[in-house]
Order: C-alpha cells, then sequence, then structure tokens
C-alpha cells in the first residue's frame, strides 16, 4: 500500500514521528527518481537535528535530508516529500561511474575528470550532470528522498571512518525503504548510498542495509 502522504507532504504512520525543520527545506520537489541513503557525523540524531535548527555562520541555509533514523531505530520525518532538501552534493559522472553511455559523451566525460584542483574538478562535472535529464544522471537534490543514519565518524583528518550502521537502525532503513519505494514507484536499482554517486567519504553508511 505504500505510506499515507497529507496535501503538504507529511507522512502519517506509527514508525514514524514528525519533526520538521523548514530551515532545510528549499523548491518544489516535483519528481523522485531515487533515494540517497547517508550518515550524520553525529553521534544522535539530535546532533543534526541542532543544525538542521539554526542557519549557518554566513547566513545560509543548513543542509538535511526528509528521514532521520536515530540510534534506537526510531524513524523521524525532518522535510516535507513535496519539499526539495539539499543531501546530495555534487554529482559524479554517471557515465564515467556506470562506462554505459555513448563513446563520445564517456570522452567528454572523461576530460573533466582530469581538470586539476578537487573543488573545480566537482563543480565542472556537477555542472555538466545537472543539465542532463534522468537516468542520463544520478538522482540530485532536485529528485531523490534523502534519509539519514546518525553515525559518528572518527579517525584521522581526511581519513575519518564511520562507525557501523546498527541493526535496529537497519531494521528501520529496510522498512523505510521499501515503503517509500512503493509510495513512489522508485526502482531498486536507484536507491544509494551517498559516495556512489557524490563526492564524500567512502565509509558513508558502508554498512546501511535495504
Amino acid at each position: 500500500m505504500g505510506l499515507y502522504i497529507d496535501r503538504v507532504g507529511i507522512v502519517d504512520a506509527e514508525r514514524i514521528k514528525v519533526k520538521i525543520f523548514p530551515l532545510i527545506e528549499r523548491g518544489k520537489l516535483s519528481a523522485v527518481n531515487g533515494i540517497v541513503v547517508h550518515q550524520t557525523n553525529s553521534p544522535t540524531a539530535q546532533g543534526a537535528f541542532n543544525s538542521y535548527s539554526q542557519k549557518r555562520p554566513d547566513g545560509t541555509a543548513p543542509n538535511g535530508a526528509h528521514f532521520m533514523i536515530d540510534k534506537d531505530g526510531q524513524v523521524y520525518q525532518t522535510a516535507s516529500l513535496f519539499r526539495v532538501a539539499n543531501h546530495v552534493g555534487s554529482l559524479q559522472s554517471r557515465c564515467v561511474v556506470t562506462q554505459k553511455c555513448a563513446p563520445t559523451e564517456l570522452k567528454s566525460a572523461r576530460a573533466l575528470e582530469k581538470i586539476k584542483g578537487n573543488s573545480d574538478r566537482a563543480k565542472a562535472i556537477h555542472a555538466n550532470e545537472k543539465v542532463k535529464n534522468f537516468p542520463a544522471r544520478f538522482p540530485m537534490n532536485e529528485d531523490a528522498i534523502g534519509v539519514e543514519i546518525a553515525g559518528l565518524a572518527t579517525g584521522p583528518t581526511d581519513r575519518e571512518i564511520f562507525e557501523p550502521v546498527n541493526e535496529r537502525q537497519n531494521a528501520s532503513l529496510k522498512w523505510l525503504i521499501r515503503e517509500l519505494v512503493e509510495t513512489f514507484n522508485v526502482s531498486m536499482g536507484e536507491i544509494y548510498r551517498h559516495p556512489a554517486i557524490g563526492r564524500k567519504n567512502e565509509t558513508e553508511a558502508s554498512t546501511a542495509k535495504w
């Protein structure tokens, strides 16, 4: 049957507590083509909630996702399912990652991968991907639901390792993914851990199971 969603994008389900943070909501989410699974880099959901509640020092709104799964397995809805939430960031090239594209497109995409400077390279690739229609690109903020899992990353700078997703969290994630897939008719092939499509720590959500 899927989830019951009201006219403003709020879910009514026993397993979900509604805790909406308007600051993380952006424009209209007009399509759902994928689901992206993240970890928060905070020991509990409250750490992420604190950031969702206030603007950054530069005055910009915080990033966030549509759902949060805390350490005890509790699922929270944190943004309307009819609104965009910034959770994906810069996309990788689907053409390069999958190599399922025309030879000319692959050649052009690989040329962007050679741009010097991590930031400049990521921006150029994302700009090239963003103008493509799905499924020529991976799901992005404008057409993906984001699910955060509370979990801390520890270790030396630039080599941090995310803690394992626990059994209660994975049980809740499996249930939530199943409900979202049925509700929005999303292909199971379009559900990703964040590092698979973005430029993030490879250990983020690496132990998430659905």
